[in-house]
């Protein structure tokens, strides 16, 4: 009788194997570290911290679109156009013809979602190649844009709209709040702590399903370092913005949006099909996916993604202007290529694109509390993009 020996990686080995993947969680907390030494302390404070999340939270959620459109074998030049235009057009119903933006919101994530329908027709079904497709996009949309907005900003916006990216939770247990004069917003703190023991809890469930279906988990020394690092930084970040404000109201819809992009990507059948169409799309063609249909609603969805950007990013300035969205899709592509994804398709995850976006934010936040113009930000963030892909192929390479 032959007994199967289950084999358990060491940290070692796993970390060669997912170099990728945690290479860039080290690099976000190595350039973290560094840019709060250099800057005497200005990084982690309380109010520089939500700058932060204001300042990148647009960035995040293009992201996750863009990155099943580079996971599906495509790429997206139009998104800062239609930040701008969807914008635009936010403004004129509300300042102009004094819509309310219960209204506003949701006609302008059907109109971002057409305009992906449009666009994603053309690449989908008439097999014209995205790039080609997509600048059109962009030339068009920031053409309409300096068309409706007449070549000048339109604002100011109404509180309730504005309170869409500058709005903050409020502290529902204020009643129960242990430091008065320290912490300005317990609840923060308290939804903090529950998230990280949540996490704790879910990783140790999964390791148990894992060992019970004799799949290979991580090494425990490796989860349990990986677990104090993530409580010890989230707890840290909880406390600061709990001496603030407390969590913007685009921090929530940004951390609701990661988890159901990760839910889709991980767990759902139209998560794994464009993988697979990413990988090779004629194989997955002949699988029996409809290519066509999968490719058609990637570019729906990072319209609607990209006109939710637009209005945050209008109630942020408290204005929309013609210029708003100039290079934003390069930020947001950067961030993918640098989170992971490959420009042949069929890789990338959430998570990556996340980081990959963190760490432009941190590097162009950093940069600008030390002073460095706008030349020396673009310089840095190329040479990071470089460095990002290079790694990418010399890993394939010496696989």
């Amino acid at each position: 009788m032959v007994t199967e020996t289950k084999t358990t990686q060491s940290v070692g080995d796993y970390l060669r194997a997912n170099i990728r993947e945690y290479g860039l969680l080290v690099a976000l907390v190595v350039i973290m570290v560094f840019f709060q030494a250099v800057t005497g302390g200005v990084l982690f404070r309380p109010v520089n911290i939500t700058n932060l999340i204001l300042q990148n939270s647009f960035i995040v959620i293009m992201a996750l679109g863009m990155l099943l459109i580079i996971v599906a074998g495509h790429i997206d030049l139009s998104v800062g156009s239609i930040v701008a235009f969807t914008g635009g057009l936010s403004a004129i119903m509300l300042v102009k013809w004094g819509i309310h933006f219960s209204i506003v919101v949701p006609i302008c994530l059907v109109f971002g979602g057409m305009v992906g329908a449009a666009q994603g027709y053309w690449v989908a079904y008439q097999k014209i190649p995205a790039f080609i497709v997509t600048l059109a996009g962009m030339l068009v949309f920031r053409g309409l844009t300096y068309l409706i907005l007449q070549n000048r900003p339109i604002g100011p916006f109404p509180k309730d709209f504005q309170s869409l990216s500058t709005g903050f939770v409020p502290d529902f247990l204020y009643f129960v709040n242990p430091v008065p004069g320290t912490i300005t917003n317990f609840a923060a703190l308290v939804v903090v702590v529950a998230l990280v023991v949540l996490a704790i809890y879910y990783g140790l469930k999964n390791r148990k399903e894992n060992d019970k279906h004799g799949t290979e988990n991580e090494p425990f020394a490796f989860f349990a370092a990986q677990m104090a690092i993530i409580a010890i930084v989230a707890i840290f970040l909880g406390f600061q913005l709990s001496t603030y404000k407390g969590f913007p109201n685009v921090l929530v819809v940004m951390g609701l949006l990661i988890a159901l992009y990760t839910f889709v990507t991980t767990r759902s059948t139209i998560g794994r099909r464009i993988y697979a169409m990413g990988g090779n799309e004629k194989a997955a063609k002949l699988s029996g996916i409809n290519t066509e249909r999968l490719t058609f609603y990637t570019f729906v969805n990072m319209g609607v993604l990209a006109a939710l950007a637009g209005m945050i990013i209008a109630a942020r300035l408290n204005s929309a202007t013609p210029k708003a969205g100039v290079g934003f899709e390069l930020d947001v592509i950067a961030a993918c290529f640098i989170g992971g994804a490959s420009a042949s398709g069929g890789v990338g995850k959430i998570t990556g694109a996340v980081i990959g976006a963190f760490i432009m934010g941190v590097m162009n936040n950093g940069m600008s509390i030390m002073g460095l113009g706008i030349d020396y930000q673009q310089l840095v963030k190329g040479l990071v993009l470089l460095a990002a892909v290079f790694f990418d192929v010399y890993n394939k390479n010496k696989g």
